[in-house]
């Protein structure tokens, strides 16, 4: 390519939608005056609640509706790092299209108090789109103007930023990072009383020039009188030649002094070459580029039965630190089901890990214990039972002086405690007559309990929390277990002694000045939480979801128990797509408030970072297909198929994101599961 070289593409061409990111808040707040009501403004600042609203303004007038992030409530360093995706697609850009970004602190109740805007045009004064990271100036207790020109321009050109680095090259990168550390320690010595909001563009291949739609835009023609070379791009190049591809296979055909397109290799021709094509597998196994450890869980699988993949995946999974090793454990305990051997290279590695955290080890020795009773394979966790025990027994004192000797009379003392606790419950429940159905099933709640924790920990991985409630959960055999206590009322007793679930958040969280008399903290927490578990029973099809558990804690926390139903299976007739009753909706502000619509962002926004991680999810599911949980056990094909339905891998983000929309409007206006609620209320109260 020659150095004058210039590639491009053009605006109308890009079918995709407007996508940045809004990182952070950098500077100090300016501190709120409050004259009639001695409120302290540093306290006030150390409370802010802020978000930021994104408005897409074309000639100078709002396209399309705003957009929010999240609450961020972090104390001085405010940093959302939220992806947000518009309606409108870069090929309806106008020239002058400009985003007008607005910095909003509600912490002072219904009033909303203005922190300051600045706005950004999309596209410079070369025609091309901006990309990368801009930092912009905040005008202090100004909203966003979106007119053209703009009253509140936040690009500050006496300052040079990341993104404004040439190529984007690894020392690019290198180079912006010194950059703002510089830059960052400067500002905290001189206390610049300026705020900035840091805006990361998407960036392209090529860079993106302005073209209006329906343009008469045509190309000059390379090709010129002179001997000059000339480059053109082929677009097939790399790409499998239909005829030379048929002449291969005739010539394959000649060589074998035989040619018939049916035919067919014989038993030991096709032996021979799987045999064949099993070693080089092997050959190019070493030669991989390193594999994620969700991926190393497929090799797992029973679908992969060679001991020398199942090697290569133990082998990564050796880079996982013990609280991730933990999360799969389960999983992991799941899948010597489908090793060769009792003494596996996956058992060795599980039993390893162990020695050296007896937290691990308390966990596996339980996981292979539960495993005793699958009859088929009962030599085989109790080899691996064996192994943990003789290699603990070994095990030399450590400086708490405590050997291996101990360490496991402490583990077989957990097995006697249990024995008495299951003793006592029996005699409990021999009294009473009855028990709940989702203490029948302690593996099935075990394993819904264990995903509830791991997405919980894949959003907060991607800076969301929504505060969910992954209660500890423990299978002791297959009708005991233990789990752990939280205080909470259910949502048919707080509805049945309050009315509403408002005026029992009144009671340990009152607050004249926030949002329905409560603090603002308790409601977001409520609905955060309300979102996490809309998602997370959606995704798992945790069917027979009623007021009854639906719990309910003191700060505001909603959090679901008795999974004796998933995978879209439930008692109920018609159930929809989530359990979202009017009453929590009604805690909201209502189907119009603002507060209803934050709660279907976040859960849009997890929805699609779970999408992500649909892989991770699918190879875990995949690895219980020969466990004893009835509804996964029946038909394990069927339920990974049903699984990936619920990501809806075939649409982007914002298809995603209206389709979740639906959902929620579906579930929230059905009748039907009204009715049912009701009947269940009468049944109970009958009972």
């Amino acid at each position: 390519m020659s150095g004058n070289e210039f590639r491009f593409f053009l605006s109308y061409d890009i079918n995709l939608p407007v996508t940045f990111r809004i990182e952070r808040l950098e500077g100090s707040l300016p501190p709120v005056e409050f004259p009639d009501s001695g409120i302290d403004p540093a306290a006030e600042e150390r409370r802010a609640e802020l978000y930021v609203e994104c408005v897409l303004c074309m000639d100078g007038a709002p396209f399309g509706l705003p957009m929010r992030t999240r609450l961020e409530t972090n104390g001085s360093a405010y940093c959302w790092n939220e992806l947000i995706t518009l309606s409108t697609k870069y090929r309806d850009l106008g020239r002058y299209s400009q985003l007008a970004l607005t910095v909003w602190d509600v912490s002072h109740g219904k009033d909303e108090g203005l922190i300051g805007g600045a706005t950004i045009p999309l596209f410079n004064s070369k025609l091309q789109l901006k990309t990368g990271k801009q930092k912009l100036r905040l005008w202090l207790g100004k909203v966003a103007d979106g007119s053209f020109p703009t009253t509140t321009p936040g690009k500050v050109p006496a300052e040079s930023f990341a993104g404004n680095f040439g190529s984007g090259t690894q020392s690019d990168v290198l180079l912006s990072t010194a950059m703002e550390k510089i830059k960052g320690r400067k500002s905290s010595k001189t206390g610049s009383s300026h705020l900035y909001l840091v805006v990361d563009f998407c960036s392209f291949e090529h860079r993106v020039v302005f073209q209006e739609s329906g343009a008469n835009f045509v190309l000059p023609s390379p090709i010129s009188s002179t001997n000059e070379l000339v480059i053109v791009w082929d677009p097939e190049v790399g790409k499998i030649n239909p005829s030379e591809h048929k002449q291969l296979k005739l010539a394959r055909s000649l060589t074998r002094g035989i040619i018939d397109r049916d035919l067919k290799p014989s038993n030991s021709e096709r032996k021979l070459a799987s045999s064949l094509e099993a070693k080089q597998a092997l050959e190019l196994m070493g030669k991989w580029e390193t594999i994620d450890v969700s991926d190393a869980l497929e090799l797992l699988s029973p679908l992969f039965e060679s001991e020398e993949v199942r090697a290569y995946a133990v082998s990564v999974l050796e880079r996982a630190d013990d609280e991730e090793l933990q999360c799969y454990l389960l999983q992991l305990v799941q899948a010597l089901r489908f090793e060769r051997t009792d003494k596996s290279r996956l058992s060795q590695f599980l039993v390893q890990r162990s020695l050296n955290n007896i937290e691990l080890a308390s966990f596996l020795r339980w996981y292979v214990a539960v495993e005793f009773y699958d009859h088929g394979y009962t030599k085989r966790f109790y080899c691996t039972h064996e192994l943990l025990e003789e290699n603990m027994m070994k095990l030399q004192a450590g400086p708490d002086g405590e050997d291996g000797f101990k360490l496991w009379q402490s583990l077989v003392r957990q097995t006697e405690l249990t024995a008495q606790l299951c003793s006592i419950m029996r005699d409990v429940r021999n009294v009473r007559g009855n028990t709940q159905q989702g203490f029948l099933k302690p593996f099935c709640l075990f394993y819904v309990v264990q995903m509830v924790s791991l997405m919980d920990r894949l959003l907060k991985l991607e800076n969301l929390d929504l505060h969910l409630t992954p209660y500890k959960v423990l299978a002791t055999g297959q009708d005991e277990g233990m789990l752990e206590f939280i205080p909470s009322r259910s949502l048919a007793q707080i509805l049945s002694e309050h009315r509403s679930i408002t005026s029992y958040l009144q009671k340990f969280h009152p607050d004249d000045r926030g949002p329905f008399g409560i603090t603002a903290t308790c409601l977001e927490t409520f609905i955060k939480s309300c979102a996490g578990y809309s998602v997370i029973t959606y995704i798992l099809g945790i069917g027979d979801r009623h007021l009854d558990n639906l719990l309910l804690r003191d700060d505001g926390r909603v959090f679901h128990v008795d999974f004796g139903f998933i995978l879209g299976r439930d008692p109920k007739p018609f159930p929809p797509p989530m359990k979202l009753c009017k009453e929590m909706v009604e805690a909201m502000g209502g189907a119009e408030s603002q507060y209803y619509t934050r709660f279907k962002s976040y859960c849009c926004e997890a929805y699609n970072i779970l999408r992500k991680s649909s892989n991770l999810i699918l190879n875990l599911f995949h690895l219980m297909a020969g466990s004893n949980i009835p509804d996964i056990a029946s038909d394990p094909e069927k339920g990974i198929l049903k699984l990936q339905e619920k990501f809806r891998l075939d649409l982007d983000d914002e298809a995603a994101i209206h389709f979740f929309q639906d959902l929620i409007n579906e579930s929230v206006s059905a009748l039907f599961p009204q009715m049912v609620e009701t009947i269940h209320r009468w049944a109970q109260y009958w009972r």
